[in-house]
């Protein structure tokens, strides 16, 4: 059944148009990739689904709901950026916490809730540091934290490890992807790199100049 959907969606900059009548169905609890080279429209598009750019025509539908127009913080979707987006003078603990408070939870379920998630992205010990205090992949690995913490349905990756070693890279692929696996989230990942796409995703949607040129399945790509 499709969860996410996107329909005829068209985005332009000035002049420039960058999405051109983009089409593509997900169904939840899979891991998409959208794959292109840079300026291809993949983060645009990616934006358009968080809420973070409008859509100049098209809708966009999540579990049957147009939230074409919804603000963000309707969509019940977080987001990992290519950096790593902390906030430097807190700790590993409140940077996750964050979102939390902004809920306006109960400080006994946001401890708990904060203590599952450094469990999951294997960073026990650390929830008293601040970023600056930590590589690089661990920082993105309290950014995955954080994002997971507010059991939203969707999460959106932006080149999240463009800016970590390859052996960390693929470290914290993994971790993403048993991370998606246990969750059962619905996940949309955007890269440049074939490999890693390939990797990781249940579907593949190749992307030039703002328009999908094809859907890859990994069974099929991978033989």
């Amino acid at each position: 059944m499709n969860y996410i959907r996107f329909e005829n969606i068209e985005k332009s900059f000035d002049i420039q148009k960058v999405l051109d009548d983009i089409n593509i169905c997900i169904d939840q609890g899979e891991f998409i990739t959208l794959l292109g080279p840079s300026g291809c429209g993949k983060t645009t598009l990616l934006r358009c689904l968080a809420g973070l750019e409008k859509v100049d025509g098209g809708k966009i539908f999540l579990d049957n709901r147009d939230i074409t127009y919804a603000l963000p913080k309707e969509r019940n979707m977080s987001m990992i950026f290519q950096q790593y987006s902390l906030f430097p003078t807190m700790t590993v603990a409140k940077n996750i916490a964050f979102g939390l408070k902004m809920q306006r939870l109960g400080q006994a379920e946001i401890k708990n809730r904060v203590a599952n998630a450094l469990k999951m992205v294997d960073l026990v010990g650390s929830e008293n540091k601040y970023p600056g205090q930590l590589s690089g992949g661990e920082q993105q690995r309290v950014a995955l934290a954080r994002s997971i913490v507010t059991k939203s349905k969707v999460l959106l990756l932006d080149e999240p490890f463009s800016a970590i070693d390859a052996k960390l890279r693929k470290s914290l692929q993994i971790k993403i992807k048993e991370i998606h696996d246990e969750l059962g989230m619905t996940t949309v990942f955007v890269t440049h790199d074939q490999e890693e796409a390939m990797r990781m995703s249940d579907r593949i949607y190749l992307m030039c100049n703002g328009k999908v040129l094809n859907r890859w399945v990994r069974l099929w790509i991978c033989t």
